[in-house]
Formats: structure tokens, C-alpha cells, sequence
């Protein structure tokens, strides 16, 4: 197979009542190694490499999507796979550009990357100045319905608001000790 160009041939051949046979191109290329000593690509060894496996049996069933009707299936899966690369680019594009710069101590807060309570807090608190401006008893109210399902919520949620106001506390005093 290369690229989609064996589909419409695929499909035509099967209509016909071929039998399909699916080589992957890294076997073919390891067996091609192993018959030739050699890795140098060419179109008459790869026949005979094509030839030589159909022979071994070391190939897979051809399965042409739209005959088996799992177009649907392949395509879902495509999806899915383009949304979770997607949700990891973001995911590490919070990681190492967004909390760094404005809010490095909620770094350790973030245990799993399907945790989508963690987005929902630095949605609505994404800097420590959003958290300073309540007082820590607003803040758990206010926080309470974003973190999920925590086994103690209030714990945690005390733990967050003290680092986010630790930090802003320990800067303030550096900066009145160097004058």
C-alpha cells in the first residue's frame, strides 16, 4: 500500500472476487534485509520479496472498507485518534508555555492528563491573582463544583488557594527586603 492509491484497485479486485492479500511495507522491507544483506530499495527485488512472502504466508487479509462496511468504523477511529493529538498538543502547550509564565505552582495539581477538572480550574482561575481575590472560604465555594470528584475536596481546594497565595505573599516580601 502506498498512501490510498491501492484502494480503488483494491475494491475493483475484490468485486471481481479476488482474494486480497495486505503486505506491510516494513515486513517487506525487513525481509528484503534479511534475503539480500541488503537495505538498497529496487523494484525487481521487491517483487521477488513480494513473491517470496505470498509464498511464506507472512502477509494479512485485506479488508476493503467499504465492502465490509466499516467505513464508518475506520473513520471514527481516524477522529478520534486526530482529537486526542489535538488534546495533548494543548495539554502540553499548558504544561510548558502557559503555566510557567503565569502560574507555575499549579504545575503539581495537574495528575492526569484525561482530567478535565484541571482545564475547568485554570479556565476560571488562570493566574494566582484570580484566586487572591477571594477569601479561601469564597474560593471552595466558588471552586467547589470544578474539581471533580475528590475524595476530600475541601483539602485539596485549601491546598490550591495556599499555594496560589503563598507565592504572590513570599514575592511581595522579596521585593521589600531588596530595598
Amino acid at each position: 500500500a502506498t498512501g490510498n492509491y491501492h484502494r480503488t484497485l483494491a475494491f475493483f479486485l475484490a468485486k471481481k472476487g479476488f482474494s486480497l492479500r495486505l503486505i506491510s511495507s516494513v515486513a517487506a522491507a525487513r525481509t528484503r534485509e534479511a534475503l539480500y544483506n541488503s537495505w538498497d530499495k529496487n523494484d525487481p527485488k521487491d517483487a521477488q520479496v513480494i513473491v517470496h512472502m505470498l509464498k511464506t504466508g507472512v502477509t494479512q487479509y485485506y479488508h476493503d472498507p467499504l465492502i465490509h462496511e466499516i467505513n464508518e468504523l475506520q473513520e471514527l477511529s481516524k477522529t478520534h485518534f486526530q482529537i486526542s493529538l489535538h488534546k495533548v498538543r494543548i495539554q502540553h502547550s499548558i504544561l510548558t508555555h502557559y503555566l510557567p509564565l503565569y502560574f507555575p505552582e499549579a504545575e503539581k495539581y495537574m495528575t492526569n492528563s484525561r482530567a478535565q477538572w484541571f482545564t475547568h480550574l485554570i479556565e476560571r482561575y488562570p493566574c494566582r491573582a484570580a484566586v487572591e481575590k477571594f477569601s479561601q472560604t469564597e474560593f471552595i465555594d466558588d471552586a467547589w463544583s470544578f474539581v471533580g470528584r475528590k475524595v476530600n475536596k475541601t483539602a485539596f481546594l485549601e491546598d490550591f488557594y495556599e499555594t496560589a497565595t503563598q507565592r504572590v505573599v513570599n514575592a511581595e516580601l522579596l521585593t521589600l527586603s531588596s530595598f
